[in-house]
C-alpha cells in the first residue's frame, strides 16, 4: 500500500474542521495527515489537536501564505517516504473511496511518469452539483476532451486530460516533487496554482481528471467577488489583479522572458497614454515600471530555479 500524506494548510478553519478531518478518517485507504497552521485565531489549533490527535500539527509562527505553508508539508511528507502528497484546502473533504479511485487512475494510466496532477472531480458544498470554477475549468478543454458530453451520455471514461484545476484538491505523486517542485515562495497568495501548472506543462507532464473519484469544495459558488463600494478600492484591487497577472505570465517557464524587452514594452505603455491624454493610465505603469524594475532580476532567479533545479523550492 502506498504512503500518502494529506496536506492542509489552515487559517480560522473552524467552519470546516469537523468535516475535513472526519472525512479524512473515513478513507478506505489509508493515510496520514500534516497540517500547517497560518496563525489561526478561531481555536482551528486547539481543535484539531484536542479531537484530531493523529494529524501531524505544524504551527507556523506567521502567515507565511499558502505556497510557503504548503511547501513545509511537502518536505515533511516526503523526508518521511511519501509516494504521494495529496493538497487539499480547508473548505473541503473527502469521501471514502476518493483516494482509492485516484490510485486505480494512477495504476492503470499507460504511462502514469507522465502524470503530474491527479485530480477528483469538485462538487460543491451541498455535494449536489459541480463547483462551479471546476467546472468552468473542465469547460474550457470540451472541444477536445467531451467529457461533459460523456458524463451526460452515461459513458465516462476513467480519466481525461485537462489544462487547469486549482489546487483545492491536488494528489502529487513522488517524482513529480523531485522534477516540478513546490510552490514558488515569490506569491504570498493568489496565483501559485497557476505558476505552479505552468511549470508542469513545461516539464510536458499532464493534468488529469479522474472522473469516478469526487470529492467537496465548498467554496463561494460566483465568478464576481464581492465589489468594494469604494470605486478607488475598486481600482486598487483590479490593478493588483493586473500586476500578479503580469508576474503570472513573466515567471511561467513556457514564456520567451527577456528583461529589456519587458522594459520596452511597459515604456511603450507609459508613452502611449501619455499621447492619449489618459494620465492616471499613464501614472499606472509607470508604477508598473518602478515595480517590474526591482522584480525583474528576482523573476530570472525563479524562473531559472524553476526550471534547472533538483526539487525547485523545496528543502529536500
Amino acid at each position: 500500500m502506498p504512503k500518502i500524506y494529506i496536506i492542509i494548510v489552515t487559517y480560522n478553519a473552524m467552519k470546516w474542521a469537523e468535516r475535513c478531518f472526519t472525512s479524512l478518517k473515513q478513507s478506505t485507504v489509508p493515510i496520514n495527515c500534516i497540517v500547517i497552521d497560518n496563525g489561526s485565531k478561531d481555536g482551528t489549533q486547539e481543535y484539531i489537536k484536542n479531537n484530531f490527535p493523529e494529524v501531524d500539527f505544524i504551527q507556523s509562527p506567521e502567515n507565511s501564505g499558502f505556497g510557503k505553508a504548503n511547501n513545509l508539508g511537502i518536505e515533511k511528507a516526503y523526508k518521511a517516504g511519501a509516494d504521494f502528497v495529496y493538497l487539499m484546502n480547508q473548505d473541503a473533504w473527502i469521501f471514502q473511496d476518493s483516494i482509492q479511485e485516484l490510485l486505480n487512475v494512477y495504476n492503470n494510466y499507460p504511462d502514469n511518469h507522465q502524470i503530474g496532477i491527479l485530480s477528483p472531480m469538485h462538487l460543491d458544498g451541498s455535494e449536489k452539483q459541480l463547483d462551479l470554477h471546476f467546472e468552468n475549468y473542465i469547460a474550457q478543454d470540451a472541444r477536445n476532451n467531451r467529457l461533459l458530453s460523456d458524463i451526460y451520455f452515461g459513458k465516462t471514461k476513467p480519466f481525461y486530460e485537462i489544462k487547469f484545476v486549482n489546487a483545492a484538491h491536488w494528489f502529487i505523486p513522488r517524482n513529480i516533487l523531485e522534477k516540478v517542485g513546490g510552490f514558488n515562495p515569490y506569491f504570498f497568495y493568489g496565483a501559485e496554482d497557476y505558476e505552479y501548472i505552468n511549470r508542469v506543462t513545461y516539464f510536458k507532464l499532464k493534468i488529469v481528471v479522474c472522473p469516478k473519484s469526487k470529492v467537496v469544495h465548498d467554496a463561494v459558488q460566483s465568478f464576481h467577488k464581492e465589489k468594494p463600494k469604494d470605486q478607488s478600492e475598486l481600482l486598487k484591487q483590479t490593478r493588483l489583479s493586473m500586476r500578479m497577472q503580469r508576474e503570472t505570465r513573466y515567471l511561467n517557464p513556457n514564456y520567451d522572458y527577456n528583461i529589456k524587452r519587458e522594459k520596452t514594452a511597459l515604456l511603450s505603455y507609459i508613452a502611449k497614454m501619455g499621447a492619449k491624454g489618459n494620465v492616471n493610465e499613464s501614472k499606472f505603469y509607470i508604477e508598473q515600471y518602478k515595480y517590474f524594475s526591482k522584480k525583474f532580476k528576482e523573476i530570472e532567479i525563479a524562473r531559472q530555479t524553476a526550471m534547472t533545479a533538483k526539487h525547485p523550492f523545496l528543502n529536500l
